[in-house]
């Protein structure tokens, strides 16, 4: 029920674009571009395609970065994020962390999901090809992008949980806790940009967990 409310929130959102004609991705838009493309079925065998370009070089956390949807390359319709655009036989939603694109995909009337298909020459597009060509050092690194993202959600929650078992009607019930880990300034640092790397990768791969990437942010 509360997923329905919000994707018709988001559809409110959804105003009338002017025609333009879709830019081509050039190379110097990698870190702040994406570009999605979808091809959807019509009724009698025919096909419609579909883009999704989001320029997110502003602020992500700003609420002002919008989606623009693109049919047969031509400006359809255009929203503030998270979006959720009606096309044929259901909804295109996208929507963002801070650190990139978390979702962008079909969701079909009976509630089926495919994710959209990233351009070639966008960052999404080129960790995908090497998803491709070499899936082992692909794995690896998606690995290694957990294990900072884990370390870091860790220390976060020792750093919060010590204040908060101070609280007087905390420590009276369950105690107080001291934090077995003091990393100094320099490590603090470290694993924070760490994290801030893990979670642009994962990102390109549109993955997206509350804790982990929440964390991170």
């Amino acid at each position: 029920m509360f997923k329905e409310w919000r994707r018709r929130r988001a559809a409110r959102r959804v105003r009338e674009g002017d025609g333009r004609a879709l830019q081509r991705f050039r190379w110097w838009q990698l870190p702040g571009r994406a570009l999605f493309r979808v091809r959807l079925p019509r009724p009698a065998g025919a096909h419609v395609d579909y883009a999704v370009d989001v320029r997110h070089w502003q602020n992500q956390g700003s609420g002002e970065v919008e989606a623009q949807l693109y049919l047969d390359d031509r400006q359809y319709a255009v929203s503030k994020l998270p979006a959720a655009f009606p096309v044929e036989g259901g909804t295109i939603e996208v929507a963002m962390s801070g650190f990139g694109i978390k979702r962008c995909h079909y969701v079909s009337a009976d509630g089926t999901e495919r994710q959209l298909v990233p351009d070639p020459r966008s960052a999404e597009g080129r960790r995908a090809r090497l998803a491709r060509k070499h899936p082992v050092i692909s794995r690896g690194i998606g690995l290694l992008s957990l294990v900072l993202l884990l370390i870091g959600a860790f220390l976060l929650l020792l750093q919060i949980a010590e204040p908060v078992s101070q609280l007087p009607p905390v420590a009276q019930r369950f105690g107080s806790f001291e934090s077995p880990i003091r990393p100094p300034l320099w490590l603090n640092l470290t694993l924070g940009v760490s994290a801030a790397v893990a979670g642009t990768e994962r990102a390109l791969r549109l993955r997206y967990h509350w804790l982990l990437d929440g964390a991170a942010n």
